[in-house]
């Protein structure tokens, strides 16, 4: 079994091996913040209370689903909260995060090809 500190870190990893991820710490108030381009699509509280920008309707299936736990200070903005605790969140957690990553990576590459 993995210790807290193990698990957020091979957390943090399998985040930063997507595509284009890039990671800066403090940004705001998040402890880690993780981009798609310009776009931050999901941060991280601490050990693993991780928040995650989703599309309306991602959000809206992912909540009626039980998936995630809806997020305290910004809903509005898509965000879901989902806490990993132990090796088994960590599949359900990134199903969420590829899907937030998805979502802003497509459309950071629909913003450069209009801009070509």
């Amino acid at each position: 079994m993995k210790s807290q500190a193990e698990l957020h870190q091979e957390l943090r990893q399998r985040i930063l091996n997507l595509p284009g991820v890039k990671k800066r710490q403090n940004a705001g108030i998040h402890e880690d913040a993780f981009f798609a381009g310009r776009k931050m699509f999901m941060h991280i509280h601490g050990h693993g209370h991780c928040d995650i920008r989703l599309s309306k309707g991602d959000q809206a299936r992912v909540l009626a689903e039980g998936k995630a736990r809806p997020h305290r200070w910004a809903p509005e903005a898509g965000y879901v909260t989902f806490i990993v605790e132990d090796e088994e969140d960590l599949e359900p957690a990134m199903d969420l995060i590829r899907m937030s990553h998805h979502y802003f990576a497509d459309k950071q590459s629909v913003l450069r090809t209009e801009h070509q």
